[in-house]
């Protein structure tokens, strides 16, 4: 059995329809709107309903940050490379590939920025790095249910297949010589961000088509992999939205001197 807890990650995750329930059990003692709408939707879809006690979720969860809500479900159902890559929200690909991220909160805050930022889906390997764990779907705030998520036998590799689908691979290093907001993300493009404390393994680094670097302008040499990442995903989408406003107006203005 899995298990996923929190009012966000078990709501979206019954929106999603992407995991089987066996049921979602609730604490006895809350009856507030939040969760009286989860009932409705539990109904409405044909999900059972259990009302325990909290020591009862904080043992299903592991812990007690459910919020009163634990769900009983099927795993997280990985999709593969050609399906994240397939995946285009918008006119350019933007694609985001973890290189070994551990700690399953900073997982959970780079998928729940990555979906928030438009992107395509997610990759990331399949040893020694997280899964999408409840613990990850709750940090995400159910963001995990909705990206597709691919996970790979090899980064480096990966990059390299990227590359030979004509997109453009940009690692996020300390010592790139180009500054993050330099480059012009108006391209079929994935971020490639390393894992906490160690970054991009050389391989990689050696695989992607740009290294770009996020000033640091204090005492500290570094940022915590989900704010560094959520720093170059807004600066892509920042950038895109920018190019189509220009375009928009290129058009008006067109139209205007017909």
């Amino acid at each position: 059995m899995h298990y996923i807890y929190g009012i966000n990650a078990v709501t979206e995750a019954l929106k999603a329809r992407g995991r089987a329930f066996q049921w979602v059990g609730m604490a006895k003692e809350r009856r507030d709107l939040r969760l009286q709408r989860m009932i409705e939707d539990c109904r409405r879809i044909g999900v059972p309903v259990r009302f325990l006690s909290r020591m009862e979720l904080d043992r299903m969860a592991g812990n007690a940050a459910h919020q009163g809500v634990v769900a009983v479900t099927s795993a997280k159902q990985y999709s593969n490379l050609d399906d994240v890559v397939g995946a285009k929200r918008g006119l350019l690909s933007f694609i985001i590939v973890l290189d070994g991220v551990e700690d399953p909160h900073n997982l959970g805050a780079l998928l729940r920025t990555a979906d928030a930022a438009g992107a395509d889906g997610v990759i990331i390997p399949e040893r020694r790095a997280a899964g999408v764990t409840g613990t990850v779907t709750k940090a995400s705030a159910g963001a995990s249910e909705h990206l597709p998520i691919a996970k790979v036998t090899n980064i480096a590799r990966t990059v390299e297949e990227l590359k030979d689908r004509n997109v453009w691979t940009i690692g996020l290093d300390e010592r790139g010589q180009q500054i993050y907001d330099a480059l012009d993300y108006n391209m079929d493009c994935a971020i490639v961000l390393g894992a906490e404390g160690k970054g991009l393994h050389d391989l990689v680094k050696k695989k992607c088509d740009f290294l770009v670097s996020i000033p640091m302008l204090g005492k500290v040499p570094s940022l915590n992999v989900s704010v560094a990442g959520a720093i170059v995903m807004y600066e892509v989408v920042r950038q895109r939205r920018l190019k189509e406003r220009e375009h928009s107006a290129e058009l008006q203005s067109a139209k205007d001197h017909q």
